[in-house]
Order: C-alpha cells, then sequence, then structure tokens
C-alpha cells in the first residue's frame, strides 16, 4: 500500500471506531467511506424536507449540497449568502427548520461532539429547534478526547476559519492562535455535547475522506 491509502486505511479505522462511540451516546451514527457517498445520502436526506438550514460547515460547502438544492422549491437558510439586514433572521429561521445540516470542529473517539460555535446560533440550530439536525465530520476532524479538541480548535480551526472569513485577527495572519482580544475574534464559545439531547433528532454523518477545515 502508498502513503495514501495507508492514511484513507487509518482514517477510515478511526471513522468507524469513532461512530460506534457516538451510536453508543445515542446518536444515529453513520460511516461513509467516501464524500461521494456521503454526498449521496445528504441529497437524499433533504429530499422530504421543505426548509432547509445551513450551519456554515465548510465540509457542507464543498459537497455543493445548496447548489445541488436550488431551483427545486425548498426554502434554504444559509445566513452567509443572506445579505448583512437578512442574517438574524435567517439565523432565527434555521432554529426551527425542518432540516439543519452542519458540520463540526472536532468529534471524539469516545463520541463527543466540540464545537467552535462564535455566537452560539449553531448549537442552538442544532439541538432545539429543527425537526432533524445531521453533523457532518470528514475523519480528519477525529481527536483523542475533549481537550485534544479545543486544542484542535485553537490550533488549526480557529485559524483556517479567520482566514476564510477574512476577519481581522492575529491568527488569520499568523496562523497561530495568539489569545487574542481582538473585537473579531471567532473562539468565543466553545460547545461540547456529550450525548444527544433529549427530544432532539440529531445524526452525525462521518467519513472516510479528510473534508472541511
Amino acid at each position: 500500500m502508498g502513503r495514501i491509502e495507508i492514511g484513507l486505511w487509518h482514517l477510515g479505522v478511526r471513522g468507524n471506531k469513532c461512530v460506534e462511540a457516538l451510536s453508543k451516546n445515542g446518536f444515529a451514527a453513520e460511516f461513509f467511506p467516501t464524500q461521494d457517498a456521503l454526498r449521496k445520502r445528504l441529497l437524499k436526506e433533504c429530499e422530504t424536507a421543505r426548509s432547509i438550514g445551513f450551519g456554515g460547515s465548510y465540509s457542507v460547502a464543498e459537497m455543493g449540497i445548496y447548489e445541488a438544492l436550488e431551483g427545486k422549491g425548498k426554502e434554504l437558510l444559509d445566513h452567509g449568502r443572506a445579505p448583512a439586514d437578512r442574517k438574524a433572521e435567517v439565523r432565527r429561521a434555521q432554529q426551527t427548520c425542518d432540516l439543519f445540516l452542519t458540520g463540526t470542529n472536532a468529534v471524539t473517539l469516545t463520541g463527543v461532539l466540540v464545537n467552535l460555535d462564535g455566537n452560539g446560533n449553531r448549537t442552538n440550530a442544532m439541538t432545539f429547534g429543527p425537526g432533524r439536525a445531521i453533523v457532518v465530520a470528514g475523519a480528519n476532524k477525529i481527536v483523542s478526547d475533549v481537550p485534544d479538541g479545543i486544542r484542535r480548535i485553537k490550533t488549526v480551526a480557529a485559524p483556517r476559519n479567520a482566514k476564510r472569513l477574512g476577519v481581522a485577527t492575529p491568527c488569520a495572519t499568523t496562523g497561530i492562535c495568539e489569545e487574542c482580544n481582538s473585537p473579531q475574534r471567532i473562539c468565543r464559545v466553545y460547545s461540547i455535547i456529550e450525548r444527544k439531547p433529549t427530544n432532539s433528532d440529531i445524526s452525525v454523518f462521518v467519513c472516510g475522506d479528510p473534508m472541511g477545515l
């Protein structure tokens, strides 16, 4: 086996172990070996939803789910695409949509979701309002435990997302967490979901391919 094949094998092994742990924690969890297989499943899940929210996930975005659903008579709620004067309105609507699609910054081998959550909207929309939420995670997001997940957020996810969003934070320039006090700092709220919240319908789809940031 070559380097890439060995790497994908390792991600797959970790991905399946992670799915087992998520299932024990009450989540409806599934493993998909490739991004294409995951994309097909997501689009299938979208067929019965009238309103679909998008939580700003780069993993979901890179699969072109929004574009595939345009013009099909569905209400697509993506605050990233909304004009500035409608962003708050779209975020509120995401919390009561039929299906909410989002990502996670880290998921542990013990089945815990760890997120950099900005203003907390993503966790609220994931756990308290929608008819159903699906969390997407590439196997590159799998970490050992919660402290390792927070380290991943600070050293990987936050600098990359700050660069993507074009915010004026030190990490968007240096690529390193500076524990800054910037007005545009994005690592303000962290969420840790150890078990599926009561009265919520949350699925976690883990992909063997690396995905997102």
